[in-house]
């Protein structure tokens, strides 16, 4: 849609958004102008430029989770001194199955999964850190991975 109309709504919004519902889809509402010249900003000032705009996150940052939503996926993530990570899987995936995403040899050999949350995770930094506060659980087999666990699977192969 044209820049001048992010954030109102129109009857050929409203159409496409119906149309798209009764097919069992998502209709997003998004300007290429705009995403173009937020992809040029630094985080503050494109904060600064949605806030002007009077939208919350970019359609792109729509896009994406819409179509996380349709597709039924859910993101885990890993995290390491060198390195962070987030992995796509379906919702309901256990955990064994959430691991043979990053390799085959972890689910087959996956013994359990440390587990925290994404908050906590942010709040304390360092798995050591959430260790010392109590922070991180040990799931079995059966635990049914949840969006924003930040993992460390434990595995023998």
């Amino acid at each position: 849609m044209d820049e001048d109309q992010i954030g109102k709504s129109s009857d050929k919004v409203r159409t496409v958004e119906e149309i798209a519902r009764a097919d069992g889809g998502r209709a997003i509402v998004l300007s290429g102008k705009v995403e173009a010249e937020l992809a040029g900003l630094s985080e503050s000032e494109a904060v600064e430029f949605r806030r002007e705009l009077g939208i919350e996150r970019s359609g792109l940052d729509d896009l994406a989770a819409e179509t996380y939503e349709l597709l039924g996926l859910m993101t885990f993530l890993t995290a390491g001194e060198k390195e962070a990570r987030a992995w796509p899987i379906r919702k309901g995936t256990k955990a064994p199955q959430a691991a043979g995403t990053i390799h085959s040899d972890i689910e087959r050999g996956f013994i359990r999964a440390e587990i925290v949350s994404y908050e906590d995770f942010v709040q304390y930094q360092t798995m050591e850190a959430l260790r010392a506060a109590g922070r991180v659980r040990s799931e079995g087999r059966e635990y049914v991975m949840q969006e924003g666990d930040v993992v460390n699977f434990r595995f023998n192969v």
